[in-house]
């Protein structure tokens, strides 16, 4: 393995870690020490710096690499394109009434009934930061695409584990409720009931997302890949 992937693999496992050691281990003691504003500024910038140390070193490995796959075909795209507007529909939808997020509301919230994406999931931000990484790996199976998408993808799927767990002892009943009412595993039928802000967001982070992968990498995505 050359110095470039050594590098990344380095910030990759750090982008990973450190979101876990400060979401699970070291949050209380250094909430206790710092606040919970402080404990948060301290947690963006920890997630931002390790984040763009991994950017950086993706870029610098360069776009070679020999692919596991050959992610160029049409049907690959459409499918990566399919994958990316449900990802894009659940990163919409993940904002309502949603008790995994720090909201002094979330015993409430936890206390509805499945409502919008979370007829797919409970997790539907984790999930679409998971399909990100499928989609990307699955047009693109070079060793550093897959070390940078694989880390995003094991963080959220993993991470949405270990949130169920630190939830339940926060939220208690409320959250097992929850838990009992709604799937980790996403059930796609459910996007049929994702509702008019999911769909119309979705659609409009999508159609976006992928306008601007062609003038932040020089490569059309999306829709963009036939027009």
């Amino acid at each position: 393995m050359d110095h470039a992937l050594v590098s990344l693999l380095a910030a990759s496992l750090a982008f990973v870690g450190m979101h876990f050691a400060l979401s699970h281990p070291l949050r209380a003691p250094m909430a206790r020490k710092l606040g919970e504003n402080g404990f948060r500024a301290l947690y963006s910038l920890v997630a931002l710096a390790t984040f763009v140390w991994a950017a950086r070193a993706f870029r610098a490995v360069g776009p070679g690499g020999i692919p596991l796959w050959n992610g160029s075909g049409d049907a690959i795209w459409a499918l990566a394109t399919a994958i990316m507007l449900i990802a894009s529909i659940l990163l919409a939808g993940s904002f309502q009434r949603n008790p995994a997020l720090p909201d002094p509301r979330a015993a409430a919230h936890a206390a509805l009934a499945p409502h919008g994406v979370f007829h797919v999931t409970r997790h539907p931000m984790m999930w679409s930061f998971a399909l990100w990484a499928a989609a990307h790996i699955l047009v693109s199976p070079t060793p550093r695409q897959i070390i940078l998408a694989g880390a995003i993808g094991l963080l959220a799927l993993l991470g949405a584990h270990l949130q169920d767990r630190k939830k339940e002892s926060q939220l208690g009943d409320a959250w097992a409720g929850w838990e009992a009412r709604t799937s980790y595993w996403p059930r796609f039928a459910g996007l049929a009931r994702a509702g008019t802000v999911a769909w119309t967001g979705g659609i409009v982070i999508w159609l976006a997302a992928t306008y601007g992968h062609i003038h932040a990498n020089g490569i059309a995505a999306g829709l963009w890949r036939w027009f």
